[in-house]
Order: C-alpha cells, then structure tokens, then sequence
C-alpha cells in the first residue's frame, strides 16, 4: 500500500500532517469549552449567580475552540 499517493510508500508528510490536525481538532475544540466552564463554575461560586458565569464562558469557550479549530483546519488548507 502506497502511503500519499507516491509510488514506492514514500509520504511527503501530507498524509502524516492530516492525522496530526485530525488528532489535534477535537483538542482545541474541548479544551476552551472546559476552560471557560470551570473559570465560570468558580467565578458563579465566588459571585453566587448560580449558572450564569458556567454558561456565558462555556458558551464563549465553544465559540473559541471551533474559531481556532477553523483557523488551524484553513492554515493547514493553504499550506498543502
């Protein structure tokens, strides 16, 4: 089997930097959520708003991560 369509199994790193940005995207996209929504959690108990900080920074959190996620998928896009 041939890796990156080169005959002979010689792979020009395309194939091996498409597995690296697949294994990385759904990291950049879960650790900002996580992030915001633990900096929320605290700030909602040192404030007493119940949710509201959870929610607003996991909301902004998810926004982030798939804003970065984009970036980094497009970057990779124009690189190849």
């Amino acid at each position: 089997m041939a890796l990156g369509n080169i005959p002979g199994g010689k792979d020009s790193g395309g194939s091996v930097k498409q597995v690296a940005l697949a294994l990385e995207l759904p990291f950049m996209v879960v650790a900002p959520v996580i992030f915001g929504g633990a900096i929320g959690f605290f700030l909602d108990r040192w404030l007493h708003t119940k949710p509201l900080f959870l929610i607003v920074l996991g909301i902004l959190g998810v926004v982030a991560g798939i804003r970065e996620a984009l970036k980094s998928a497009d970057a990779q896009d124009k690189k190849s």
